[in-house]
């Protein structure tokens, strides 16, 4: 027997998208591939044929697929010394940026009653986000306490990231008061209670600060040139950004390294560098996802 669609029940019918919804999703859709297609492209072009490459026939897809380039790079020493350099940054500066922005965001999340100078302690890190002490006197800073040349420099000065500790303290202040009350009740001090309630309800948004400072410390390439003196110090998108600024194949020494370059050109071995190098930052995106989207929401508004 027909069923008139009006007639329906309303759970059964079938929710009508918005033209909002439409346009939104499209527009949305649009910039994602406009941001992916040079991935794409950088990853078409490592695995292609060097006359291919140079006749600009190369678009999305591989032509006369080859891994030529990553043979060059995997024999390069000092891409991989960087990449070790890089891999203790990310691990040290993600430990050091987190456990910083736990231990300011807690109590800086209290109500005044509880915290009396927290809007000043507020302003205070607030305002060092709009002005900073200037590139010359940070500088001076680490040369002074003899930290240049070694993994302090890159992650002690940006040790504590403000805008994290904005998140994460939005987010604390999302926990239900009656968790502390209830471990006040049973004698746990402040430090536990940060520790053992907190920390635990609160790994969506420790799962998003990991991901941004990870993403930060990965990145950034201008703190490794002007505080690392030698190149076996530099992180890996230091090296980079000097190394593909020159001709790579000339630094062939060995006579089986001369005799690649007929193969290769400096456009597909430098998109074999950077494809290589943004692998490690990719690997981290998975065991985060399933927290990113809710950390970011819930702690960027304000309870």
């Amino acid at each position: 027997m027909a069923v008139a669609a009006g007639s329906l029940p309303v759970r059964m019918r079938r929710p009508r998208l918005s033209a909002f919804a439409v346009i939104n999703g499209t527009v949305l859709s649009l910039v994602a591939a406009v941001c992916l297609f040079p991935m794409i492209h950088m990853v078409a072009v490592s695995f292609s044929t060097r006359a291919l490459v140079l006749a600009g026939e190369v678009v999305f897809l591989p032509r006369g697929f080859n891994t030529a380039s990553y043979a060059w790079v995997l024999v390069q020493g000092g891409f991989w010394t960087s990449m070790w350099v890089s891999a203790q940054r990310m691990v040290v500066g993600i430990a050091i940026n987190v456990v910083l922005v736990l231990l300011l965001a807690f109590p800086l999340s209290k109500e005044k009653h509880e915290f009396r100078a927290r809007a000043f302690y507020v302003w205070f890190f607030f305002f060092t986000m709009l002005f900073e002490g200037g590139l010359i006197p940070l500088y001076m800073t680490v040369s002074t306490l003899g930290m240049l040349d070694t993994i302090w420099a890159l992650v002690l000065p940006r040790g504590v990231q403000v805008f994290l500790v904005l998140l994460m303290l939005n987010f604390f202040r999302q926990v239900p008061g009656e968790l502390q009350d209830a471990a006040e009740i049973d004698g746990a001090g402040k430090w536990r209670i940060l520790w053992q309630v907190y920390v635990p309800v609160s790994l969506p948004a420790i799962a998003t600060i990991t991901l941004f400072s990870g993403v930060f410390h990965w990145n950034s390439w201008f703190d490794g040139l002007i505080y690392a003196n030698h190149p076996d110090r530099y992180p890996v998108q230091t090296y980079l950004q000097i190394l593909l600024r020159g001709d790579i194949l000339s630094q062939a020494t060995s006579l089986s390294e001369i005799s690649e370059i007929f193969h290769l050109s400096n456009r597909t071995v430098r998109s074999a560098y950077i494809v290589i190098g943004i692998v490690p930052i990719l690997a981290l995106y998975p065991f985060l996802q399933r927290y990113f989207i809710k950390g970011i929401v819930i702690g960027s508004v304000k309870g």
